[in-house]
């Protein structure tokens, strides 16, 4: 037989689903679970596993960050999933185009 160790099988430990109970981050979900089901993007897998993954390991970044990351790229749409925060050194920040979870 197999060897059971400890009384009982190793269960897999990676999350599955988002404990939100946020209806439209549950559509992000299932959205995202299908894309990247049904394509190879690396992008899509990355945004769900971001997305299904908790709070604490969301962390929020700065609009400084993000104007950091930015510079010279106009043309991008910046894409954070989770919080973008608000920077109180940065006196005039420029015009970014993003995409986020929340602003605050």
């Amino acid at each position: 037989g197999i060897d059971l160790v400890k009384r009982g099988r190793f269960k897999s430990k990676v999350k599955k689903d988002s404990k939100s109970n946020n209806l439209y981050h549950h559509l992000l979900v299932k959205l995202f679970r299908f894309l990247s089901r049904r394509t190879d993007s690396a992008f899509c897998k990355t945004v769900l596993r971001r997305l299904i993954s908790s709070n604490v390991n969301r962390p929020p970044i700065s609009i400084s960050r993000i104007a950091k990351h930015l510079k010279g790229k106009n043309d991008r749409i910046a894409v954070v999933v989770g919080t973008i925060t608000d920077d109180i050194r940065v006196l005039e920040a420029p015009k970014l185009r993003v995409c986020a979870l929340r602003v605050t």
